[in-house]
């Protein structure tokens, strides 16, 4: 090896050794950030769901893409720790190549939440209004509205009268009634029949409507979750283009040796 090429040689492995910690940094945050994904994914299906199903453009698969999504930047992430640690550069082509199809899906799913977002007003308000005309007839519509009612609150769409017209509440020893999960203080101490629009008798029950509750308590939940998943996949381009010339630092460190 000539003098020239061994300064070379010299000065190329202190960049791959600058590169291969900088990497290892990286896997580090994206396999924190498939960990992110994951528990959201775990959550929207455990818990944020149950508001979601009520809304009548809910997609029930959307939790288990992102949990998909977060098992497998936690794979490729312990991956890509594995080939910086070993240096294999074809390797590493491979793991770039990974990040950039995590990035194409990253990206399309975090257009499609906020673009999702965009639709909830309208989504709810069919889904709730759907979900009071058939509260006597679908169990599990009815379950579903009233937990929601007892969580956030509320009662009805815009107001508690939303019921009034509604087939349940013709069936009711008043039709002006609204079901128990209106009520705001015990089920036996609890007036929540023979109401009339805005009479002392609405003390005992939640007056506000659940639309806006809902729309408000998605969008600040959906909003940062899609700002992130944007956010997380232009982190994924700076990955594979370190990966990419960390790679090309060590197939030229090699060919530096063997010259």
């Amino acid at each position: 090896m000539t003098k020239g090429r061994m300064d070379t040689a010299l000065q190329t492995a202190p960049v791959v050794t600058c590169m291969k910690t900088l990497m290892m940094v990286f896997n580090f945050i994206f396999w924190v950030t498939g960990i992110v994904i994951l528990a959201i994914g775990i959550w929207t299906k455990v818990d944020l769901y149950k508001y979601l199903e009520l809304s009548s453009i809910y997609q029930p698969e959307a939790p288990y893409v992102l949990i998909g999504v977060g098992a497998v930047i936690v794979l490729i992430g312990s991956l890509g720790c594995c080939c910086t640690v070993k240096g294999h550069s074809f390797l590493l082509y491979m793991f770039c190549g990974f990040l950039f199809i995590v990035f194409i899906v990253e990206l399309s799913a975090g257009i499609a939440l906020l673009i999702y977002r965009g639709k909830l007003e309208q989504g709810f308000k069919e889904g709730l209004t759907s979900a009071i005309q058939k509260y006597d007839v679908d169990p599990h519509g009815a379950a579903a509205l009233d937990e929601l009612q007892e969580k956030l609150v509320c009662c009805g769409i815009n107001n508690y009268t939303n019921w009034f017209k509604s087939p349940w509440a013709e069936k009711q020893s008043s039709p002006y009634s609204v079901p128990v999960s209106c009520c705001r203080v015990e089920e036996s101490a609890c007036r929540h029949t023979g109401l009339s629009g805005g009479n002392s008798t609405t003390r005992d029950i939640h007056t506000q409507g659940c639309h806006k509750l809902v729309v408000d308590f998605i969008n600040g939940n959906m909003g940062p979750i899609g700002g992130v998943a944007l956010g997380i996949s232009f982190f994924q381009v700076l990955g594979a283009i370190l990966a990419f010339c960390l790679a090309k630092s060590i197939s030229r460190a090699k060919y530096e040796q063997v010259a």
